[in-house]
């Protein structure tokens, strides 16, 4: 079976969209959607809450932007029926930060294409569809470029551009890190043992876009902090960094341990 053409002039039956209230009627409201130039979907009464509505103006008025949902898309009569209420808090907030992230993505490209001496649809004919296609958005390119200045060529793009694109990036985003704290104890009876504890502390190191920093509290105890790009990693980081100076010690005659909540 052919996979379906997704036409980008439209937007897709349950897809999340961002709209400004054009024109607020007793029977529903017109949205003009952001991302989809000239279109305007219709959100019904019946779609405005999941309760009774006895005033569709203390829920929705003009020049509110709203995000919706897709509930019908109808091409040949060009109407296009969405939902306000089958939109959770979570999904508004998700989408609006998405929204924000294109617009600020089609600021930083437009200041790439200044750079190249090219014009803003050069460049995406060039590779921004491609980043898109590859990475899942503009904005996650430049993102990634200002945790690794060789990502895009890590990811396999080549050519004049991809210096800029960086250069820009990492300029412009100040790169998105979480940061967690752990525990580690470490202590050693032997003669070298104080100069045994401060080699297994070296071995904690950055790992790739991940930071570590170790602080002294009291003896045996160290806290470690580590900065990543999510949670999951700087988990991952903070027990692969804590296991090699607690294997270091060992090694040497002296005992460690660690562990993430402090006892």
């Amino acid at each position: 079976m052919p996979e379906e053409e997704v036409d980008y002039d439209w937007p897709s039956e349950g897809e999340l969209v961002l709209g400004k209230v054009q024109t607020v009627k007793d029977f529903g409201a017109f949205i003009e959607l952001e991302e989809y130039d000239d279109k305007v979907g219709f959100i019904h009464i019946s779609e405005i809450s999941s309760g009774w509505v006895k005033r569709i103006r203390d829920y929705i008025r003009e020049g509110q932007k709203r995000v919706c949902k897709v509930l019908r898309v109808d091409k040949n009569q060009a109407h296009i029926d969405l939902s306000l209420k089958q939109v959770n808090e979570h999904q508004r907030r998700e989408k609006l930060q998405a929204w924000k992230n294109h617009q600020k993505a089609e600021k930083l490209l437009s200041l790439v294409a200044e750079e190249l001496g090219w014009t803003v649809d050069e460049c995406y004919e060039e590779f921004a569809y491609d980043l898109i296609e590859e990475i899942g958005s503009l904005y996650d390119a430049f993102e990634r470029c200002t945790l690794n200045e060789n990502a895009l060529e890590e990811a396999g793009f080549q050519g004049e551009w991809v210096d800029a694109f960086t250069q820009i990036a990492r300029e412009n985003i100040s790169p998105p890190y979480v940061s967690i704290t752990g525990y580690l104890e470490l202590s050693s009876r032997k003669k070298n043992g104080i100069q045994h504890i401060k080699e297994a502390l070296s071995t904690l190191s950055d790992l790739g876009d991940s930071r570590v920093e170790v602080n002294y509290m009291a003896a045996p105890k160290y806290r470690v902090e580590v900065r990543s790009t999510d949670y999951k990693m700087a988990e991952e980081v903070f027990e692969d960094q804590a296991k090699k100076a607690v294997e270091f010690i060992g090694k040497h005659g002296g005992t460690g341990k660690f562990y993430r909540k402090e006892t």
